[in-house]
């Protein structure tokens, strides 16, 4: 491992990638800094479809899960009015068992079970363009009466803790935007801003899009976006955010290192997730950052606090792998070596004994309930995602896979999928929400008029089924899971609670 930093290296590489999003589509830029500023900017493509805008440093985005590392800076500036080890449910009474129970810190370090807003809407048939307001999810999320796994047992990506702990804040007067605005982007001399909702103007934002197999489209969401994903602004302003945080600077002294500090699991084990931000290891070399994901955006900031180096890459197209942009230029830069996506763990699809956890490994990836993770690997037979917010170790054993997803133990054995038979056939509701939809032959039926969906059940065996949901941008992979003869819960890794029985 080197310790000089080669810029021209790094720069030559980022414009190879930047090079890539030509002017007939959209783009994305590429800025590298040191405590001394930035070192070099590449951009690609168009910020505008319309106006044939060429994207720049300066190109407003959404930066979406970015977002929750600066949200986690104000809630330690606010440690007076709520702890990390504070009961969720003492500041917010209406919060039922468990959810109630949960920690302020479990809710923002994805050990917490806490069911995602977005998924739980979507498994009641809810699109993702469906729009929908704060006090509306809150009195929804008050109706939860479980967790998607215990706290502290597994980790697993969940953007609901931050919704929550948003809210705390608010009841006590202080708006995450404020905070945006007045703490941080006036102190850098920048533009940074947190709507509320998709809807609300923002000074310069570029329009995001995705690709529907032939042709360009706009990108569109009607959830209430919540300090979990808000924040906006461009990869020259999140590169000074970036520059702020590992110098140290402008009121944000050791915010950085407490927010990378060790979190852990409930038996003790270092989970690699801090608040709002994880750490990569790239060829023996510690890494935090955060990327972001929102209909149409991509986003990435890696941090070096070593070396007080790092990297912020913005898209506004879905098709950007932002995490893998970042780690090859830090990589670069540092004289790193970069491991290889590899794995002989028989490809094809598998299951747990019982329960709805299910697997599909492909040619050096593997999905975990509708959550793809590339595969590497880490020797002895093992093949691991390297991902400290969706872990996955595992290695075979015969028919079977054994390991870890999310730090909790896993056998999973081999499964072939057949078509569904006719024993689920009948009216399912979720009465609370007045959900509902049909099984018909062996095929889920949901939506009504022009948006009625069927879609056919593949059959895993032991009480378990497969169907596939589109929904704009998103493809979305459900498992419905028989609780008993007339009651089931339909499972995505970010919700695996949402109930339904047979009428």
């Amino acid at each position: 491992m080197s310790l000089e930093l080669n810029w021209g290296k790094a720069s030559e590489l980022a414009k190879s990638f930047a090079d890539v999003w030509s002017l007939e589509e959209p783009g994305g830029a590429i800025v590298c800094f040191d405590a001394n500023g930035v070192q070099f900017a590449h951009a690609g493509g168009l910020e505008s479809l319309s106006t044939r805008t060429a994207f720049s440093a300066d190109t407003v985005v959404r930066y979406a899960s970015v977002t929750k590392h600066v949200f986690c800076a104000m809630v330690l500036q606010h440690s007076d009015i709520i702890k990390l080890d504070d009961r969720l449910g003492q500041h917010l009474p209406e919060l039922q068992a468990p959810l109630s129970e949960v920690t302020v810190g479990q809710a923002l370090d994805m050990t917490a079970g806490l069911p995602d807003t977005r998924e739980c809407l979507t498994l009641l048939g809810l699109s993702v363009y469906t729009e929908t307001e704060a006090r509306r999810l809150m009195e929804f999320l008050a109706t939860f009466t479980r967790l998607n796994f215990e706290p502290g047992t597994e980790i697993s990506y969940s953007n609901t803790g931050y919704r929550l702990v948003e809210t705390i804040l608010e009841r006590h007067g202080f708006r995450f935007n404020d905070f945006v605005e007045q703490k941080i982007a006036a102190a850098l001399g920048t533009f940074l801003t947190a709507p509320d909702v998709w809807n609300d103007t923002v000074a310069g934002l570029a329009p995001g899009y995705w690709h529907n197999g032939s042709k360009w489209q706009l990108s569109a969401a009607g959830l209430h976006i919540s300090a979990s994903g808000s924040l906006a602004g461009s990869a020259k302003a999140l590169a000074l955010w970036g520059q702020a945080l590992v110098c140290n600077d402008h009121g944000f002294d050791g915010t950085l290192a407490q927010l990378g500090a060790d979190r852990h699991m409930k038996d003790g084990r270092v989970t690699g997730y801090g608040l709002g931000v994880r750490w990569n290891n790239i060829d023996g070399k510690n890494f935090v950052g955060h990327g972001g994901s929102h209909p149409g955006y991509k986003t990435y900031l890696l941090l070096d606090p070593e070396t007080k180096t790092g990297i912020a890459v913005v898209a506004n197209r879905e098709d950007v792998n932002t995490y893998k942009l970042a780690r090859d230029v830090m990589a670069e830069l540092h004289g790193l070596a970069l491991p290889e996506a590899s794995s002989t763990l028989p490809q094809g699809l598998y299951a747990t004994e019982t329960g709805p956890y299910w697997v599909q490994v492909g040619a050096a990836s593997i999905n975990y309930l509708d959550s793809e993770d590339t595969l590497y690997d880490v020797g002895n037979g093992v093949y691991s995602s390297t991902s400290p917010s969706s872990p996955v170790s595992l290695k075979a054993e015969g028919d079977k896979l054994v390991g870890e997803i999310g730090y909790a133990a896993r056998t999973l054995l081999a499964v072939t999928p057949k078509k569904a038979g006719t024993e689920l056939d009948g009216h399912w509701t979720a009465d609370l929400y007045g959900a509902q939809f049909d099984i018909v032959d062996g095929q889920v039926v949901m939506g009504i008029g022009p948006i009625r969906n069927t879609m056919p059940l593949e059959d895993l065996g032991n009480g378990r089924w497969l169907f596939t949901l589109h929904d704009g941008p998103w493809t979305k992979r459900v498992c419905l899971h028989r609780l008993d003869e007339n009651r089931v819960e339909l499972v995505l890794s970010r919700s695996r609670m949402m109930e339904y029985t047979r009428k």
